[in-house]
């Protein structure tokens, strides 16, 4: 398993919206497992394949991990089919990275998708899977977390973002 590198913000591959996968091969196995490695090893909770460079409709996830107790799991061409109530969580992104902010998401989804093998898949969740899973299809849907926040909150983001590229 390789290490892959997390595309940073501005990297115009994580505006655009992923395509569904239609070829469930041996390559792709391999680039889940590399997703997987690249996860736990930035550390994160969950990553889209859009971080990595890959427009693919793949996410990885592991939210148990916090527990002590890793849980991979991974999800093919995953949408949200259900979503209720709301939930305001501080979120951080490994392609954003030395900054967090507090995002309104619902509270409760369903999602359908595929497991890595193609046999479908729906996941009911709430708390904080609910805020990984809708964060990382917002990422296949070519949407980032500081794109749900307040006007003014995205430019100080921004303006943080231009001093720290004039001083390299």
């Amino acid at each position: 398993m390789a290490i892959l590198p997390i595309r940073i913000y501005p990297d115009p591959v994580l505006l655009h919206e992923a395509k569904e996968v239609a070829d469930i091969n041996g390559d792709l196995q391999y680039f889940i497992d590399d997703m997987a490695a690249t996860m736990y090893h930035a550390p994160g909770l969950g990553l889209a394949a859009n971080q990595v460079g890959d427009l693919r409709r793949v996410i990885v996830f592991d939210v148990a991990q916090r527990d002590g107790s890793p849980e991979l799991r991974v999800m093919l061409n995953p949408r949200i089919i259900a979503c209720e109530g709301e939930i305001i969580h501080n979120e951080g992104c490994l392609s954003i990275p030395d900054y967090t902010a507090e995002v309104k998401r619902c509270k409760k989804i369903c999602v359908a998708g595929f497991d890595r093998e193609g046999k479908p898949l729906e996941i009911e969740a709430e708390g904080l899977l609910a805020v990984v899973l809708q964060h990382e299809i917002d990422h296949l849907n070519g949407k980032l977390f500081i794109d749900r926040i307040s006007r003014l909150k995205r430019g100080i983001y921004l303006r943080k973002l231009k001093k720290q590229a004039a001083e390299r």
